[in-house]
């Protein structure tokens, strides 16, 4: 209506005019529309965390406002591609983004950027170097225990010995590329995981090798001992030949389908050093056997070769001097490019058709290569065999273009790699990790045993009796991949309760619209007619959790009516915690197991419930809830119904919450003096549990609302004192009592109590306490019933 009120009033020059305003006023709309992050940082929705930060590394260096000290709006324009940057990395919050947008996430992420310095020097400090693969928490424990030896560097991008041992580590990552693997881990962005790993200095150097306990790496950081500590822990044996070993060896190997690369050292020519023979070894573990023939000693032997100076060779399984081209002759003495060759020279994996193809799945677990455009698969997966050997999973190829309708059967349009489980071919998992030995190698290892199925519209559970969790998700979204792995643990721990899939919604859109699904990973459980979306952490514990509630809720779901019934119309004494959210809200969905963790601690004590602001919008709003989460207390008194106490606290978790609402309730112990405690306790006629406690000490505040618990379960039974050993000094000392909180039980024998008398409970948790008390009354029982009344 603005333009044409406009248009009627002014001449047709202002109309131009007018109109470029208006033109101006809305691209000014436009732009200060929520803009996409990933477009703010010019990657794919499918970028991967290197790539992301590569993205904004660019960015920085041209944005950064140091660099544009005469733009007023650098500031705001940099702090947008700041935050979209903090939350791309995070897989949480890149989740919660992909789902929601903005609004799912806090206000404060980017907030904050360092200074131009930073990102020019300091940020990414491996990114560009192939050689060297940079981990983080999402893979690094697929990596280090997929079999291949790993040596990491654990950094900080403000250490300066860590940018003093850069080049360095570059360089000595290149001599030892393919030898064993070169890791980095940023502890700035990733400081769980080196925590975790107890890295407390910059930089700490590791060896991994699966299995075992990681090798700290301690000497003077220069790439030869760099070199000479890597190359201890390739234990592969590198085989002296002579004349009275050469051809059983040679046999042995041929027999087990392993072929021999052997270095020829004469006086004249070229042959392997022995640190470039180890390395061999280590490269080609499990597919050639590696060896050395010393001809000045083993002359006779050389000529039997065919050999007159220095010289190098591969002798496949079957190969004869005799058949011409059988042996390959190398003219190089690099270990990079001997290994390439060699590789290359090898059979590829074996060819599965339609015809052979169910046939060879049915009984045995295998690990197919499906290719396709006549694409051979990558000559590193020749390794496979080697490394799943002892797994006893075999490894074979497709080829989808020759075997067309044999692919489309089971929906694989693109190269890609599946486990079959032995079941049958319709029982498999897709990879979706990287497209690297050392992943691949994992998940084949872990999907064997995992009871995870790829799903497919002739397969998916819509009618099934059983219930089943269903991961509806898409192989470019990093938090997709991350669940994966979870999934399978939780397969493991569920088997035969729950069957687990997931379902490639950019293969099987129709069926991921049926269910509504907008946003990935999403996880649904079906239940017969039932389904019940996952909200919560994205890890095998949160996802246990949540299936435990389903079978047995602790949050009572509740809508405007149930609200008015159940709270307001509370029964006295009845105590109510409800929580107040939107789902798409982040916080609210970091607390939301933790809720539920906490309904389960407290239940039989408080009942406990939320309610859906999205969905009960106007509710909410008549209950003057403003933001989200909210957390509520109803009390137990109800001539005010309507009044509540509101959450203040700053930790959400489930300990801190559930302390919160128990302090609500009457107390079920009682605060012992000196004198009461000589009087009732030592020499009263109850049995008593006692909490030793100092008011400063944080684990007797987290111990506090537990014994309260424990309290009420034993009341009738038990009483339960606390003791102020700060107020109360002289009394512990006199009970023996040395550590804070000490639980001591004090039964009643027919015969007055001493101070030391009490019996120690080492625990600190309300259900054990009271079975170890209940468990020492029954034996306590025929004795007490014997003693004579008197004595009582």
């Amino acid at each position: 209506m603005g333009p044409r009120v406009v248009h009627r009033l002014l001449k047709p020059v202002t109309l131009t005019l007018s109109l470029v305003f208006v033109f101006a006023i809305l691209l000014a709309a436009v732009c200060a529309k929520e803009s996409d992050y990933y477009e703010l940082l010019g990657v794919s929705r499918e970028a991967t965390t290197r790539e992301i930060r590569q993205a904004f590394k660019k960015l920085a260096l041209t944005m950064h406002p140091d660099k544009n000290p005469g733009d007023s709006s650098a500031h705001e324009k940099f702090l947008k591609v700041n935050r979209a940057y903090e939350v791309l990395k995070d897989e949480d919050l890149r989740k919660k983004y992909d789902k929601y947008g903005e609004k799912g996430l806090d206000e404060q992420q980017g907030g904050r950027y360092e200074s131009w310095n930073f990102y020019r020097y300091d940020f990414g400090i491996y990114d560009d170097d192939l050689e060297i693969i940079t981990l983080d928490s999402g893979d690094f424990e697929a990596a280090v225990n997929s079999g291949e030896i790993w040596f990491v560097n654990f950094y900080f991008p403000r250490c300066s010995h860590c940018h003093q041992l850069a080049p360095t580590w570059r360089e000595f990552a290149k001599e030892m590329d393919g030898v064993i693997r070169i890791g980095a881990v940023n502890c700035g962005d990733n400081n769980h995981l080196c925590r975790r790993k107890g890295i407390n200095s910059y930089p700490s150097l590791y060896i991994y090798r699966a299995g075992q306990r990681p090798e700290k790496f301690t000497g003077e950081r220069n790439r030869d001992n760099l070199v000479r500590f890597s190359m201890q822990f390739i234990t592969t044996k590198v085989t002296e030949l002579w004349q009275g070993n050469v051809f059983t060896e040679i046999e042995n190997a041929f027999s087990s389908g392993l072929g021999w690369l052997i270095t020829f050292c004469s006086d004249t020519g070229d042959c392997l050093e022995p640190r470039t023979r180890q390395k061999l070894a280590g490269m080609l573990d499990g597919l050639v056997k590696v060896g050395w023939m010393d001809c000045p000693t083993q002359q006779q032997l050389c000529d039997s070769f065919q050999v007159t100076s220095g010289a190098t060779a591969l002798f496949p399984p079957g190969s004869s001097l005799d058949t011409q081209g059988s042996i390959l002759w190398l003219k190089t003495l690099d270990s990079r490019e001997i290994y390439n060759h060699v590789i290359d020279h090898l059979p590829d994996l074996e060819l599965l058709t339609s015809d052979s193809f169910k046939k060879k799945l049915a009984h045995h677990r295998w690990l197919i290569s499906f290719m396709f455009s006549g694409r051979s698969a990558s000559s590193e997966y020749k390794k496979l065999q080697a490394f799943l050997r002892n797994d006893h999973i075999q490894v074979g190829r497709v080829d989808c273009v020759a075997d067309s309708e044999l692919c489309q059967t089971l929906y694989i349009h693109k190269p890609c790699v599946a486990v079959f489980k032995g079941l049958g071919i319709h029982d498999f998992e897709i990879h979706h990790g990287k497209d690297v030995l050392y992943n691949i190698v994992g998940f084949a290892r872990d999907s064997v045993h995992a009871h995870v199925t790829t799903l497919r519209p002739d397969n998916f559970p819509s009618n099934r009796k059983e219930p089943w969790l269903v991961d509806f998700f898409a192989p470019w979204c990093p938090p997709c991949r991350a669940l994966l792995p979870e999934l399978r643990k939780a397969s493991i721990q569920l088997a035969g309760q729950m069957k687990f899939g997931t379902l490639d919604c950019t293969i099987h859109h129709d069926l991921c619209s049926t269910y509504n699904i907008q946003a990935y990973p999403t996880t649904v459980i079906f239940n017969g007619s039932s389904m019940h979306e996952y909200e919560g952490h994205h890890s095998a514990d949160g996802i246990l959790e949540f299936i435990q509630d389903l079978v047995s809720p602790s949050v009572l779901v509740l809508d405007p009516s149930s609200f008015t019934e159940k709270v307001k119309g509370r029964a006295a004494g009845q105590t109510w915690a409800v929580d107040f959210y939107a789902p798409w809200c982040g916080p609210c969905q970091a607390m939301m197991p933790e809720w539920r963790r906490m309904a389960r601690m407290v239940s039989g004590q408080i009942l406990v419930g939320s309610v859906d602001c999205q969905r009960f919008q106007t509710f909410c709003q008549s209950q003057g809830v403003r933001a989200y989460p909210e957390v509520r207390l109803y009390s137990g008194n109800t001539r005010q119904p309507d009044r509540f106490t509101s959450y203040n606290g700053w930790h959400r978790d489930a300990h801190s919450l559930r302390a919160w609402v128990l302090s609500s309730l009457p107390r079920a112990s009682v605060d012992l003096t000196p004198e009461t405690f000589r009087s009732q306790v030592l020499s009263g006629r109850d049995h008593w549990v006692l909490d030793f406690y100092a008011p400063w000490c944080g684990p007797c505040q987290h111990f506090a609302p537990e014994f309260e618990v424990l309290a009420r379960m034993v009341k009738g039974e038990v009483r339960a004192g606390k003791v102020d050993c700060q107020a109360h000094h002289q009394t512990c000392q006199s009970a023996g009592i040395t550590a804070y909180p000490t639980v001591r039980f004090y039964p009643n024998l027919g015969t007055r109590r001493y101070e030391h008398s009490g019996e120690h409970i080492n625990s600190r948790d309300a259900n054990t306490i009271a079975d170890i008390i209940r468990h020492r009354l029954e034996k306590l029982s025929p004795r007490l019933h014997n003693t004579p009344k008197d004595e009582l």
